[in-house]
Parts: C-alpha cells; sequence; structure tokens
C-alpha cells in the first residue's frame, strides 16, 4: 500500500466510503513500482465536482510523486466511482512504463547470465 496518500475534496465532501474506495485502488499500485521507490512515493488525489448547467460533472485527479519524475492522470465523467475506476487504469500503464525506464539494468544480465550458464537437461 501507499503510505503518503492524501485525498481532498474540492467543492465536494470526499466522504468515508470514497476514501476508502481511493485507498483500496490507488494504495495497490504500488507493486508497478520498484522497491527501492516504494519508500518516497506521495500521491495527492484530488475529487471535483463542477455544476455546469445541463449536467453534473465529477472529475478524479491524481498527481503521483516519484523519486525523479512527477505523473499526473485526470478524468472526467459523470459517476466519481467510474472516474476513480479509469483514473487507476492509466495510472497502471503510467507506472509501468516508469518502473521499465527506472529498472535496474543489471538484474536483467543476472538472470541472462543464470539462464546461459545452466547446463542443458539430457533428452
Amino acid at each position: 500500500m501507499i503510505e503518503r496518500l492524501d485525498i481532498s475534496g474540492v467543492h465536494t465532501e470526499a466522504t468515508d466510503d470514497l476514501k476508502k474506495y481511493v485507498a483500496r485502488k490507488v494504495g495497490k499500485l504500488d507493486r508497478f513500482i520498484s522497491r527501492h521507490a516504494r519508500e518516497s512515493v506521495h500521491a495527492e488525489v484530488k475529487l471535483k465536482e463542477g455544476k455546469a448547467k445541463d449536467k453534473n460533472e465529477r472529475t478524479c485527479e491524481v498527481i503521483m510523486h516519484l523519486p525523479g519524475e512527477t505523473i499526473t492522470v485526470k478524468e472526467t465523467t459523470i459517476n466519481m466511482f467510474a472516474a476513480i475506476d479509469i483514473v487507476e487504469t492509466k495510472l497502471r500503464g503510467q507506472l509501468k512504463k516508469y518502473k521499465e525506464l527506472h529498472s535496474s539494468p543489471r538484474l536483467h544480465q543476472r538472470l541472462l547470465t543464470k539462464l546461459k550458464h545452466r547446463p542443458m537437461p539430457a533428452e
């Protein structure tokens, strides 16, 4: 779980149900972050409610501060829970890219050398 998770409501109150839902959805995304970076991750979640003349809009914005990079994802829909789901999916993709970029190439080299030096089984 992401330890530092700030949830705030803009023009709306962030209820306990919404906070639990956000914590469950966004908090579990730490598995897409490398282990050495997990301690310094900080996520800010802003839940906004805007009212236009014809429709109600709910916006979920997540700003994730990672070592060396900041990832921002934003989605607007009619339902707040749907916006949180879409933001979680988008954030998952961004974090996968981040992990690929910032993962250690030595680990991959060690795995390849282990596979190369392993004796072949006799058939």
